[in-house]
């Protein structure tokens, strides 16, 4: 444990970020998942109702700078990308 206090600080301003950061990523996991299991499912209506759900959590996953743009950017196109070709 550090002994100075603004290490202190940093340490619970740290943990505080890292939960945050833990709860957004898992509803954008939570997210993709139902996407992908609209496909398997064969399901283009819920398909195409889930990809528009989920490119918005990873929106505001990158606008609030927990995942790069460049990775939300490739998530989101993967997905489309599954999703159209179904159709």
């Amino acid at each position: 444990m550090a002994n100075i206090k603004s290490a202190k600080k940093r340490i619970l301003v740290n943990r505080t970020k890292m939960e945050r950061n833990k709860a957004i990523k898992s509803g954008v996991k939570t997210a993709v998942k139902k996407v992908y299991a609209a496909i398997e499912a064969k399901d283009q209506e819920a398909a195409k109702a889930a990809l528009l759900n989920a490119t918005s959590v990873i929106d505001k996953a990158t606008r609030k700078g927990v995942y790069h743009k460049n990775t939300s950017a490739r998530k989101v196109s993967r997905m489309s990308k599954a999703v159209n070709e179904m159709a």
